[in-house]
């Protein structure tokens, strides 16, 4: 018996092509759509049995409030999360929301429709090398990464991470030379080297960068002694 389904994807096409080939093997598919503010409400007001919901990033947080919505208001649709290949920490934030399973984006549509039997019928719907990769990873974890802000301060030196500051205040050439006691060509240097670093064409695209990835909030500024001793 045919499973009544609703898929959302930020990907409209995949959300489409995925409810076409659900619905000639005989599934109900009530809605097929990218989602958007209103997902939670388009999911409640249709009440299907299961709800396939796509995730491009399924580790940041607050991407799995709908599912936490969709739970509290109508906990008896069961919603598996369509992502990619997921770290442990992205099933657990899934299951955590409440999600019955999680399915794999490139998954084999017979993979998808015991997924959704799965969820329908109560059981949780998750491949068992999707478990098996998580819990290789949580017990032997690869060094992870820092996040993108951590990442490029790193690659500034206290001078560049001040000019950068300024730069994302609107401090023309000028402002900065005058600021840090130092001469225009100079300070057009660091500019220069502080784009080059960050692989960006332009002031406002090092600012945007800055702002973006949480730079501004971990740099401090540093007395023009600390980096330079003798002066220049």
């Amino acid at each position: 018996m045919g499973v009544r389904v609703m898929v959302l994807d930020e990907h409209r096409l995949l959300a489409e092509a995925l409810a076409s080939a659900l619905k000639l093997r005989g599934h109900r598919v009530l809605a097929a759509a990218a989602p958007a503010a209103g997902a939670a409400e388009l999911v409640i007001s249709r009440a299907p049995e299961v709800c396939l919901l796509g995730t491009a990033t399924p580790a940041e947080p607050g991407v799995f409030e709908p599912v936490v919505r969709i739970k509290r208001e109508r906990p008896q649709i069961a919603v598996v999360v369509l992502g990619p290949v997921p770290s442990p920490r992205g099933i657990a934030a899934a299951f955590a929301a409440g999600a019955s399973g999680y399915v794999r984006h490139d998954e084999r549509i017979e993979g998808v429709e015991r997924a959704l039997a799965k969820a329908r019928a109560g059981e949780v719907a998750i491949s068992p090398q999707l478990l098996q990769g998580a819990f290789a990873e949580l017990l032997n974890p690869a060094a992870q990464p820092d996040d993108e802000g951590s990442r490029l301060l790193r690659l500034l030196t206290p001078r560049e991470v001040e000019v950068l500051v300024r730069v994302a205040e609107g401090e023309d050439t000028r402002l900065i030379a005058a600021g840090m006691e130092i001469a225009p060509s100079t300070a057009r240097t660091h500019v220069q080297r502080v784009l080059m670093k960050l692989g960006v064409g332009s002031r406002l695209e090092a600012a945007a960068l800055a702002a973006r990835t949480g730079l501004l909030d971990r740099a401090v500024p540093v007395p023009v002694a600390a980096d330079f001793p003798g002066g220049l």
